[in-house]
Protein backbone atom coordinates (compact mmCIF):
# COMPACT_ATOMS: atom_id res chain seq x y z
CA UNK A 1 0.00 0.00 0.00
CA UNK A 2 1.04 3.44 -1.00
CA UNK A 3 1.59 6.34 1.34
CA UNK A 4 -1.13 8.22 0.53
CA UNK A 5 -4.04 9.66 3.09
CA UNK A 6 -6.89 10.87 0.83
CA UNK A 7 -7.63 13.29 3.09
CA UNK A 8 -9.21 10.39 5.79
CA UNK A 9 -8.93 8.91 8.97
CA UNK A 10 -7.13 5.28 8.65
CA UNK A 11 -10.03 3.66 9.03
CA UNK A 12 -12.47 5.72 6.79
CA UNK A 13 -9.75 5.49 4.11
CA UNK A 14 -9.19 1.82 4.83
CA UNK A 15 -13.11 1.03 4.38
CA UNK A 16 -13.63 3.08 1.53
CA UNK A 17 -10.42 1.43 -0.43
CA UNK A 18 -11.61 -2.12 0.87
CA UNK A 19 -14.86 -1.34 -0.86
CA UNK A 20 -13.46 0.03 -4.18
CA UNK A 21 -11.83 -2.88 -4.39
CA UNK A 22 -14.41 -5.51 -4.12
CA UNK A 23 -15.99 -3.74 -6.17
CA UNK A 24 -13.41 -3.55 -8.95
CA UNK A 25 -13.90 -7.57 -8.55
CA UNK A 26 -17.07 -7.28 -9.33
CA UNK A 27 -17.91 -5.13 -12.08
CA UNK A 28 -13.88 -5.11 -13.51
CA UNK A 29 -13.77 -1.26 -13.78
CA UNK A 30 -14.42 1.63 -11.64
CA UNK A 31 -13.96 5.31 -12.52
CA UNK A 32 -12.73 7.33 -9.76
CA UNK A 33 -9.70 9.67 -8.75
CA UNK A 34 -6.48 9.71 -9.79
CA UNK A 35 -4.85 9.13 -6.26
CA UNK A 36 -7.73 6.75 -5.74
CA UNK A 37 -7.30 4.59 -8.58
CA UNK A 38 -3.68 4.01 -7.66
CA UNK A 39 -3.95 3.05 -4.52
CA UNK A 40 -6.72 0.42 -5.35
CA UNK A 41 -4.43 -0.76 -8.19
CA UNK A 42 -2.04 -1.86 -5.37
CA UNK A 43 -4.60 -3.33 -3.39
CA UNK A 44 -6.90 -5.43 -5.78
CA UNK A 45 -3.04 -6.80 -7.28
CA UNK A 46 -2.29 -7.96 -3.54
CA UNK A 47 -5.90 -10.04 -3.61
CA UNK A 48 -5.34 -11.57 -6.62
CA UNK A 49 -1.76 -12.21 -5.64
CA UNK A 50 -3.76 -13.88 -2.83
CA UNK A 51 -6.21 -15.56 -5.18
CA UNK A 52 -3.65 -16.85 -7.16
CA UNK A 53 -1.56 -18.61 -4.40
CA UNK A 54 -5.02 -19.94 -3.34
CA UNK A 55 -5.08 -22.19 0.17
CA UNK A 56 -7.40 -21.85 3.23
CA UNK A 57 -5.40 -19.34 5.19
CA UNK A 58 -5.16 -17.05 1.89
CA UNK A 59 -8.82 -17.49 1.54
CA UNK A 60 -9.03 -15.91 5.34
CA UNK A 61 -6.41 -12.95 4.55
CA UNK A 62 -8.97 -12.02 1.20
CA UNK A 63 -12.14 -12.54 3.28
CA UNK A 64 -10.49 -10.27 6.36
CA UNK A 65 -9.68 -7.70 3.31
CA UNK A 66 -12.95 -7.71 2.00
CA UNK A 67 -15.07 -7.21 4.53
CA UNK A 68 -16.15 -10.42 4.91
CA UNK A 69 -18.07 -10.53 0.87
CA UNK A 70 -18.12 -14.10 0.62
CA UNK A 71 -18.97 -13.40 -3.08
CA UNK A 72 -16.55 -11.33 -3.62
CA UNK A 73 -13.91 -13.85 -2.37
CA UNK A 74 -15.03 -16.61 -3.91
CA UNK A 75 -15.45 -14.88 -7.32
CA UNK A 76 -11.55 -13.48 -7.17
CA UNK A 77 -10.24 -16.88 -6.42
CA UNK A 78 -12.66 -18.82 -8.97
CA UNK A 79 -12.73 -16.86 -11.90
CA UNK A 80 -10.52 -13.82 -11.65
CA UNK A 81 -7.67 -15.61 -10.25
CA UNK A 82 -7.09 -17.91 -12.72
CA UNK A 83 -7.39 -15.59 -15.38
CA UNK A 84 -3.55 -14.37 -14.73
CA UNK A 85 -2.14 -17.81 -13.37
CA UNK A 86 0.27 -17.33 -16.12
CA UNK A 87 1.37 -14.12 -15.59
CA UNK A 88 3.14 -12.21 -12.76
CA UNK A 89 1.73 -8.86 -12.26
CA UNK A 90 0.09 -6.07 -13.93
CA UNK A 91 -3.43 -6.90 -13.18
CA UNK A 92 -4.97 -3.65 -13.49
CA UNK A 93 -4.53 -0.99 -15.53
CA UNK A 94 -5.50 2.99 -14.83
CA UNK A 95 -5.84 5.39 -17.62
CA UNK A 96 -6.50 9.40 -16.93
CA UNK A 97 -9.50 10.56 -18.18
CA UNK A 98 -9.07 14.26 -17.51
CA UNK A 99 -10.44 16.79 -14.83
CA UNK A 100 -14.18 16.21 -13.46
CA UNK A 101 -16.30 18.89 -14.26
CA UNK A 102 -17.14 20.22 -10.64
CA UNK A 103 -13.57 20.93 -8.98
CA UNK A 104 -11.24 19.55 -11.58
CA UNK A 105 -9.89 16.86 -10.18
CA UNK A 106 -8.12 14.75 -12.08
CA UNK A 107 -10.52 11.34 -13.30
CA UNK A 108 -9.06 7.94 -14.17
CA UNK A 109 -10.51 4.88 -15.16
CA UNK A 110 -9.06 1.37 -13.66
CA UNK A 111 -9.45 -1.54 -14.69
CA UNK A 112 -8.71 -5.34 -14.68
CA UNK A 113 -6.61 -6.66 -17.61
CA UNK A 114 -7.84 -9.74 -19.37
CA UNK A 115 -4.90 -12.35 -19.09
CA UNK A 116 -2.54 -9.73 -18.72
CA UNK A 117 -3.60 -7.59 -22.32
CA UNK A 118 -4.77 -4.69 -21.62
CA UNK A 119 -8.06 -3.32 -22.63
CA UNK A 120 -8.33 -0.34 -23.81
CA UNK A 121 -11.63 1.69 -22.71
CA UNK A 122 -13.80 2.84 -25.32
CA UNK A 123 -15.26 6.13 -25.71
CA UNK A 124 -19.11 6.38 -24.76
CA UNK A 125 -21.21 2.81 -24.48
CA UNK A 126 -19.91 -0.15 -26.45
CA UNK A 127 -23.36 -0.39 -28.53
CA UNK A 128 -22.66 2.68 -29.89
CA UNK A 129 -19.53 1.69 -31.33
CA UNK A 130 -20.54 -1.63 -32.49
CA UNK A 131 -22.96 0.20 -34.40
CA UNK A 132 -20.93 2.64 -35.84
CA UNK A 133 -18.62 0.00 -36.98
CA UNK A 134 -21.95 -2.08 -38.51
CA UNK A 135 -22.91 0.89 -40.49
CA UNK A 136 -18.96 1.46 -41.51
CA UNK A 137 -18.92 -2.06 -42.84
CA UNK A 138 -22.25 -1.81 -44.84
CA UNK A 139 -21.06 1.40 -46.25
CA UNK A 140 -17.83 -0.14 -47.31
CA UNK A 141 -19.98 -2.67 -48.81
CA UNK A 142 -22.35 -0.78 -50.30
CA UNK A 143 -18.77 1.12 -52.31
CA UNK A 144 -17.37 -2.18 -53.30
CA UNK A 145 -20.65 -3.48 -54.95
CA UNK A 146 -20.69 0.03 -56.70
CA UNK A 147 -17.10 0.06 -57.88
CA UNK A 148 -18.30 -3.71 -59.03
CA UNK A 149 -21.36 -2.08 -61.19
CA UNK A 150 -18.86 0.44 -62.40
CA UNK A 151 -16.40 -2.12 -63.98
CA UNK A 152 -19.03 -3.77 -65.51
CA UNK A 153 -19.91 -1.26 -67.39
CA UNK A 154 -17.01 0.10 -68.38
CA UNK A 155 -16.11 -3.64 -70.03
CA UNK A 156 -19.00 -3.69 -71.45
Amino acid sequence: MGTRKLGRPTAHRMSMLRGMVAYLIENGKIETTLTRAKEVSVLTDKMITLGKKGGLANYRKALASLNNNKEIVAKLFDVVAPKYATISGGYTAVYKLGPRRGDGAEMALIILTASGVTITPAKGDASENKKEAKEKKVVKEEKTEATEEVKETAAE
